[in-house]
């Protein structure tokens, strides 16, 4: 099989896509446009793959087996290698439900589906990203998955006489225009789904193609412009994105040809033959698979074991350390596993892969760790217990998106923020057992956003718009039902990190801890209630749950990570807060002045000033410090029953 000659400059690009990415893992505010380094691997991906394809299809020596054997000696060493590394560590620090999330990501990173798994998992309540140890796996899918379609569609138009160029341009086309259509409705799709990311790696092979074509050596004015523009784009690049802009969508096309410029600059442009071809370059990139596998889980477990980000020095330690053993990979395993062609070596590094996947799914299965016992495993799984939309169908009513469940003739509207997204779970379990007394449920929630007109957080940009869609759902003459709920108790009682406002005209007035706002909140909350009943819907006000640090479960754990770690026995139940339950009063008859009937949450889980945090069997009842779990909710949430139930016949 072909190989295209070797280009120190790619080497050097490959140095400034790993150093991007660990520059933005380990310090962001440093450089926040970072991540954009994944993009410029996409395209260098694309490139090289195309080539080797290419250039083997027209000497006639192409074979699927020695491309596909090939591709395990390059990736599989470094990659077992580092999964057996984090899932022994992870062993030995982690929690119980921590390492079976572990055992699902290590057995989908060995099997190139990280992306997929990934994206299951974002969500409001999911996992942060900075606690997943192998999260990065997910480019490595997408790279893998390009390996398994491109080689066969090449194969195809080539036996063909196809026009492969033109193929290509029409197909790196329509993935581009899935990444700009879907980065807004379907943010996470569009950035962990190969149809949206293609495109990238293609951009990679429609160059290839290119210079396959191209006849005669390019001016040399040409390529030092190409390799000064390739570097400014990547810089741009660099300075520009953001992470909570859309993206991939446009801003991928800056770092995309910013590397696909740099690529066809070919050696002798002008910063590819002084800068990127420079030794201390040259070493980086080809370290740089193993450097961007490593660096990762070190910066993750020091977060999980820090409870928190670590120091700068560590950090810079840690990054340092990355590069020790992305070095001592490449030197010792790479290298000696590449060298060694026979099927022997072959066959063992497909199985130790395979031996990962099925250790990863053992501890996906239950496999405890290091720390697993019964007791520390029921108050972990209480932690992640955070699928609350899981069964529900996307929809939109007009053009607002909603949740919905059940198909009877009412039409429920739950509106509010994470606590009435809290009770999903309920909904979808009467579905279940009653579908023909089921209303047709729709929940539009927005975390953190209280469903009050007026009031507004400026670390929650995105609430005013949602809640804008939320009221006009309300207000549609579609819905029979609306229940308004969120966490009164965290925008009422203080109990909130993000201080709330209650706009009035160009005057802001602070609502947390009593602020002058709080009155004006609470009138206009009693408002909003009213012109829903005089629209002559029947509307409930969802009272809220008791909070706060008596009630997380996390609050059980005792010890330290590299040490041991036992989880306490629990009463079955905490205090209720004082002012929680003169806020609770207070809701309760603005309610009844406005017409709305109120849904008494404490009622149900409070006695005697004391309510329920854990179950007989030492469950706990919620998820964090304010949220029920659906374990709990979807059993025995029943104060709902009587809004989403048609009575018994």
């Amino acid at each position: 099989m072909m190989h295209p000659k070797y280009r120190p400059d790619i080497d050097g690009l490959r140095a400034v896509a790993v150093a991007s990415v660990l520059a933005f893992h380990a310090f962001p505010d440093a450089l926040p446009g970072g991540f954009i380094g994944v993009d410029i691997f996409f395209v260098i991906s694309g490139f090289l793959i195309t080539t080797i394809i290419m250039q083997s299809h027209a000497a006639g020596d192409f074979s699927y087996r020695d491309f596909y054997a090939r591709r395990i000696r390059r990736i599989f060493p470094a990659l077992t290698l580092v999964l057996l590394a984090t899932l022994a560590f992870g062993w030995y620090a982690l929690l119980p439900r921590e390492f079976t999330e572990l055992g699902k990501q290590a057995a989908g990173g060995a099997a190139f589906i990280a992306n997929f798994v990934f994206w299951g998992e974002a969500g409001y309540f999911d996992t942060a990203a900075e606690t997943k140890p192998l999260l990065h796996l997910w480019s490595l899918g997408i790279e893998e998955q390009f390996y398994i379609f491109w080689p066969m569609l090449l194969a195809l138009a080539w036996r063909r006489r196809w026009p492969i160029l033109r193929l290509l341009w029409v197909l790196a086309a329509v993935s581009f225009l899935v990444n700009v259509l879907t980065i807004h409705p379907y943010r996470t799709a569009a950035f962990y789904s190969p149809a949206s990311r293609f495109w990238e790696l293609m951009v990679g092979g429609i160059l290839a193609c290119m210079r396959l074509k191209a006849a005669g050596k390019a001016p040399a004015w040409r390529s030092h412009l190409q390799s000064c523009l390739g570097v400014g784009l990547i810089v741009l690049g660099l300075v520009m994105t953001r992470s909570d802009k859309a993206f991939p969508g446009w801003w991928a096309l800056l770092p995309t040809l910013g590397a696909a410029s740099c690529i066809a600059a070919g050696p002798a442009g002008l910063l590819n033959r002084h800068v990127l071809a420079s030794r201390p370059m040259v070493w980086i990139g080809l370290i740089s698979y193993p450097l961007y596998l490593w660096h990762w889980p070190l910066l993750v477990y020091a977060r999980i074991v820090e409870e928190g980000e670590p120091a700068a020095w560590i950090r810079a330690c840690l990054v340092l350390a990355s590069v020790a053993l992305a070095w001592l990979t490449y030197r010792f395993v790479e290298r000696f596993t590449r060298a060694r062609a026979q099927a022997g070596m072959l066959r063992s590094l497909v199985a130790g892969s395979t031996a990962i996947a099925v250790a990863g799914l053992l501890a996906l299965g239950g496999m405890p760790p290091r720390n697993g016992s019964d007791l520390l495993r029921k108050v972990t799984d209480a932690t992640v217990d955070d699928n609350y939309y899981a069964g529900f169908e996307q929809q939109k009513i007009g053009a607002y998106p909603v949740k919905r469940v059940g198909s009877g003739p009412r039409t429920v509207l739950l509106i509010g923020d994470s606590h009435i997204l809290q009770y999903a779970p309920r909904a979808l379990a009467l579905a279940g057992s009653a579908p023909a007394r089921m209303a047709t449920t729709y929940f539009s929630t927005y975390g953190a956003c209280p469903p009050v007109p007026g009031m507004v957080a400026e670390g929650n940009p995105g609430c005013e718009k949602a809640r804008g869609e939320m009221l006009a759902l309300a207000l549609d003459p579609r819905i029979d039902t609306v229940v308004v709920g969120g966490c009164w108790n965290c925008y009422f009682t203080g109990n909130f990190p993000l201080p709330f406002y209650f706009r009035e005209g160009d005057a802001a007035y602070l609502v947390n801890n009593g602020g002058e706002g709080l009155g004006r909140s609470l009138a206009s909350l009693e408002k909003l209630l009213a012109e829903l009943v005089r629209q002559k819907k029947k509307v409930y006000l969802l009272l809220d749950n008791a909070s706060g640090p008596e009630f997380e479960p996390r609050r059980l754990i005792e010890g330290s990570r590299m040490g041991r770690m036992v989880a306490l026995h629990s009463t079955p139940t905490a205090p209720l807060p004082p002012d929680q339950a003169q806020l609770n009063e207070q809701l309760k008859a603005l309610a009844r002045a406005s017409g709305a009937e109120p849904i008494d949450v404490m009622a149900r889980l409070c006695t005697g000033g004391q309510c329920l945090r854990a179950t007989p069997d030492d469950a706990p009842v919620y998820k964090d410090r304010e949220h029920l779990r659906p374990a709990y909710v979807r059993g025995h949430a029943d104060y709902l029953d009587r809004i989403l139930l048609a009575p018994q016949p």
